[in-house]
């Protein structure tokens, strides 16, 4: 049974790239059993050159779920999106990353949202589940706070021309013949195809209620290396797709300089004003954190997460724009590691 929507009938195939992680893959994978949706739906697993296979797992599946699993050489999560894109059966495809969690109502939510108005790619935001760590929730505040990035990834409403995210998006089947789909820079393949998605003449929406646990990393360090690499394929899209460049996305680097400024301008000419604004703002982060987490302890580490995420992003932002506008230098060659290759 095929939910119809605008007159033709949507069969959703589930998408999930996999590197070394089948523990994630049971838990998305239960989350994905537990669905309320009564319509057909398939799940596809490509593992991607993983040493660490969740065959498995995916097999212990197979009689609860319709469920393939391809294994293929390692050439990035955007290429193995493409390559289960290219192998599913159904026609809208719905893409999440292996540390996410579906709570039970997701598949019904996105077609609820498609039948009151069909669009051909869209995006859900993420929320922290109560089985996180500490750690993990905090993060989890600092990428979907309204005070650090503007709300956008944890559920803004007034949301036009909204960039879904891989971790958790919907295409269609025809937009991404159109597009062909995920590109070779990782991250930020989800912006590029989302913006090519525009130029081909397709809508992009938020659906709030479309929401998935997102675990993220599980450590300072990692998390330092998710948003330093953010910030340096930033500007590499703003080389692509020039039209997209805000000047919001100066903010964590002009954020770091301005502190550093500010202790200067408190210690070697006691002028506090700056650094009173800076001290403001972090008090709002805590409040702010601990209003949404009900934790004391949470709130805290949310601070230490902020100051990283800025940190992180604003310098790797500030030295990729350097590398590319001063120095014209190629993004494939200046930054090898953000590319993979088939």
């Amino acid at each position: 049974m095929f939910a119809y929507i605008c007159d033709m009938q949507i069969k959703f195939s589930i998408i999930v790239p996999v590197f070394n992680r089948p523990d994630e893959v049971a838990e998305l994978l239960e989350s994905i059993s537990k669905q309320t949706f009564q319509d057909d739906f398939e799940v596809v697993i490509v593992e991607d050159g993983s040493s660490i296979p969740a065959e498995d797992i995916v097999n212990a599946y197979q009689d609860r779920l319709d469920i393939s699993y391809y294994f293929k050489p390692n050439s990035g999560p955007g290429d193995s999106r493409n390559y289960g894109m290219q192998r599913a059966k159904g026609n809208y495809y719905l893409i999440f990353d292996s540390d996410c969690i579906l709570p039970p109502q997701y598949l019904s939510e996105v077609s609820k949202a498609l039948q009151k108005k069909y669009v051909a790619c869209f995006g859900g935001p993420d929320a922290a589940h109560s089985s996180f760590t500490d750690i993990q929730k905090a993060i989890s505040y600092a990428m979907t706070a309204f005070l650090t990035t503007g709300g956008i990834r944890g559920g803004k409403k007034a949301v036009n021309k909204f960039q879904p995210r891989s971790f958790n998006m919907g295409i269609s089947k025809e937009a991404f013949e159109k597009t062909q789909g995920f590109g070779q820079i990782h991250p930020g393949e989800d912006p590029d195809l989302t913006i090519r998605i525009w130029n081909a003449g397709y809508e992009t929406v938020l659906i709030p209620e479309a929401f998935v646990y997102h675990k993220r990393r599980i450590s300072w360090e990692k998390f330092h290396i998710q948003v330093n690499k953010f910030g340096m394929v930033r500007p590499i899209l703003n080389l692509w797709h020039p039209e997209t460049a805000k000047i919001t996305y100066w903010f964590p680097t002009v954020f770091c300089i301005g502190l550093l400024i500010a202790v200067f301008l408190s210690i070697f000419f006691t002028f506090h004003w700056f650094l009173i604004a800076y001290g403001v703002y972090f008090v709002a982060i805590l409040l702010d954190a601990l209003r949404t987490t009900k934790s004391i302890k949470i709130a805290f580490l949310s601070l230490v997460a902020v100051c990283i995420q800025f940190y992180g992003y604003g310098i790797g932002f500030l030295k990729s724009t350097i590398a590319l506008k001063i120095f014209k230098q190629q993004p494939q060659k200046r930054f090898p590691k953000l590319f993979f290759k088939k």
